[in-house]
This record gives structure tokens, C-alpha cells and sequence, in this order.
């Protein structure tokens, strides 16, 4: 039910982005969304990639700082409001978003958007409750 997130400090200095993504495109990885928080002296570069696992060690054997976060994958309605929706459910049910981020979505009516929240199994069934999808690994990865 949840999806696989892979977190990478990088510094924040030229080049290092184009390394990360270098060795993901070298080794075949598909980058399925993206985020990067930042600071002065380093980032955080999340993504979703098709095969996260894979992913992750090729990336700690080149010598980065990686981790995998468990994180939700929902489906929302593509108009004004849906995100909105999605939203006041989790806050409904007392539930803290860390951070999200959107990712492209190849259905015309629908958006999807990456969740970080305090608790992904209370999230997962207030979110289901309320008719939103979750999406499945295999939606997420293999587009």
C-alpha cells in the first residue's frame, strides 16, 4: 500500500544533482517524481523511482547518504478543490502532513500527489474512507 521514497543528502554545490542523476540514468532507474529541499550548504533530494530498492544500493555503493521513507501515493481530482479535499480529510482525522509533492499523472482527470504524514496507517484508512485512492506500488513505479 505504501510507496518507497528515497531520500539523498546532496551538497549544495554545482554538479552534485547532475551525479545523483547521472548514476539513476546510468543504472536504468526511472524517475517517477521529485522534490528537493534545500539549504545554504546541502539538500535533500527526494524521489520515487521505478525499482527503489535497486535504487538505493546502487546509490549508498557510489557513496551517498541515502535513506528509503515509507510514504503515500494518492490519486485526487484534477480541478480546484481536490487537493483541498484530500487535505481536510487527513486534518479531520488529526493527522500532520510533513510534506507532499505532485507528479505527473498520464489520466487526464486525475493528480497524484506524494504524502509524508505522522502515521501512514491512519492516513491509508481515513483517506480510503473518504473515497481517495491510494495508489498501488506497481501504479506508481511502472508507468
Amino acid at each position: 500500500m505504501f510507496i518507497k521514497q528515497i531520500s539523498i543528502f546532496v551538497e549544495n554545490k554545482p554538479g552534485r544533482l547532475s551525479a545523483v542523476t547521472k548514476l539513476l540514468a546510468e543504472n536504468n532507474f526511472d524517475i517517477r517524481a521529485l522534490s528537493v529541499a534545500d539549504t545554504k550548504d546541502f539538500g535533500i533530494l527526494r524521489i520515487i523511482v521505478n525499482k527503489p530498492d535497486e535504487a538505493c544500493e546502487a546509490l549508498k555503493k557510489a557513496g551517498w547518504t541515502v535513506s528509503i521513507t515509507n510514504v503515500i501515493a494518492i490519486g485526487i481530482n484534477d480541478d480546484p478543490g481536490g487537493l483541498s479535499a484530500a487535505v481536510e480529510c487527513l486534518y479531520a482525522a488529526n493527522i500532520s502532513v510533513e510534506y507532499m509533492y505532485a507528479f505527473i499523472s498520464k489520466s487526464d482527470d486525475k493528480a497524484y500527489v506524494i504524502l509524508r504524514v505522522d502515521n501512514n496507517d491512519r492516513a491509508a484508512e481515513a483517506l480510503a474512507e473518504n473515497n481517495f485512492r491510494i495508489l498501488r506500488s506497481s501504479e506508481v513505479y511502472d508507468v
